[in-house]
């Protein structure tokens, strides 16, 4: 597994692109010091792209710290408690999509789902995937 850090914005990141459901990717970043990440404007989003970009990964799904699991289209960064309220959402997202085994959409990724650029899913938490850790 291979780790890239860098100094985004005013934040540390740490990319892993070893994958993990969203509750290991969480307790992972916890373990080493530090949080599934939280994007609290614009330019912090761009320049998280940008970083995941140069690094090859444009195209993965990278898990953040966002989640509805309290309560369905309330989404907020788990890693400090807060509203989302910087949104950067692709088209018809967040859906709440539910699977045929009943399981439905309730963590925030990473995704260039239609090669716009990195976007918001909201996705099953189970679902296994690269991550994004931070240090403030």
């Amino acid at each position: 597994m291979c780790k890239y850090y860098t100094l985004v914005y005013h934040i540390t990141i740490l990319l892993h692109n070893g994958r993990a459901n969203w509750y290991r990717a969480a307790q992972y970043c916890r373990y080493h010091g530090m949080h599934l990440a939280s994007i609290a404007s614009q330019e912090e989003n761009d320049k998280l792209e940008k970083h995941i970009k140069d690094f090859g990964l444009g195209h993965e799904h990278f898990w953040t710290s966002g989640t509805d699991q309290a309560e369905e289209g309330s989404f907020f960064w788990m890693a400090n408690g807060r509203p989302i309220t910087f949104e950067n959402w692709n088209v018809g997202e967040p859906n709440n999509f539910r699977y045929e085994n009943g399981e439905e959409e309730h963590c925030l990724e990473l995704w260039n789902r239609d090669g716009k650029g990195l976007k918001w899913n909201d996705s099953p938490c189970s679902f296994e995937t690269f991550f994004v850790c931070e240090v403030q």
